[in-house]
């Protein structure tokens, strides 16, 4: 069995939700809600829209899964996922915009907001640039500074969240492969994304058990992980998460959230 590193043997398992927009939907939210421990809501400006948020946070509420936000810069052609030329106050503005709307909309619903992860395009631009990462930790925390900041380890974006005193939710991604220097491969190169589900538990256990990763050039670095997390958007994502709680349950682990668990 391996062992959990943060949480004891405890591991939450986050999934990105509500990326629709109108009629158009993306994966299977009801299965995937099933599954996961902590959601993370699209906000509207990478997808999602005020009646998806609100349905899927009355949802998340429904089956005690934690209501997280996930803003992402405004690209809804580019689904979030390409890097914009926007300003630290830009960043800090558009988070802000974000995520106070799903922090009302789930007070309105009766929750609590428990976290914040930036999406796509913004979260790979704040793991690597200070002025980027500090723009949206300052945003996370003046909002709440009780929320938490879902983060990738030794990123700057974790750097800036404990600089601010926030709680830091380090991640791992159970269906994206890694580079050498701890980032996730660029969508379209080989290795970059995961599908098989048995490499999925492999890579997830390793994650939150040893607190290792296989690289896509062969090698392995230590990377620890409090949260796996599989992406919402692709035709097997419920399908994926339901085997990977199924194997991380059988190893030992108790899936969480970290808002249940606590500091």
């Amino acid at each position: 069995m391996e062992a959990g590193r943060n949480f004891g043997e405890t591991i939450d398992l986050n999934g990105d939700l509500g990326e629709g927009f109108g009629n158009w939907r993306a994966g299977d939210d009801a299965a995937m809600l099933a599954v996961v421990s902590s959601a993370n809501i699209a906000c509207g400006f990478h997808a999602g829209d005020p009646h998806i948020m609100r349905r899927t946070v009355e949802e998340c509420l429904k089956r005690n899964v934690a209501v997280g936000a996930h803003p992402g810069l405004p690209d809804r052609l580019g689904f979030g996922r390409r890097e914009m030329a926007v300003s630290p106050q830009e960043t800090e503005d558009f988070v802000l915009y974000q995520t106070g709307a799903l922090l009302a909309i789930t007070a309105a619903s009766g929750g609590r907001l428990a976290h914040v992860k930036p999406h796509g395009a913004l979260y790979h631009m704040a793991a690597r640039r200070p002025d980027i990462a500090a723009a949206v930790a300052r945003a996370v925390y003046r909002l709440d500074p009780g929320l938490m900041l879902f983060a990738p380890p030794r990123s700057e974006l974790e750097r800036a969240g404990l600089d601010l005193g926030l709680r830091v939710v380090v991640e791992g991604f159970a269906d994206r492969g890694y580079m050498s220097n701890g980032e996730l491969a660029p969508r379209g190169t080989p290795g970059a994304e995961i599908d098989g589900e048995d490499e999925a538990l492999r890579q997830a256990l390793a994650l939150a058990g040893r607190g290792t990763v296989r690289t896509v050039e062969g090698g392995e670095i230590s990377l620890r992980a409090e949260t796996i997390c599989v992406h919402g958007d692709r035709p097997q994502s419920a399908k994926l998460a339901a085997s990977l709680r199924r194997g991380l349950e059988a190893a030992g682990f108790r899936i969480a959230s970290p808002a249940s668990v606590g500091s």
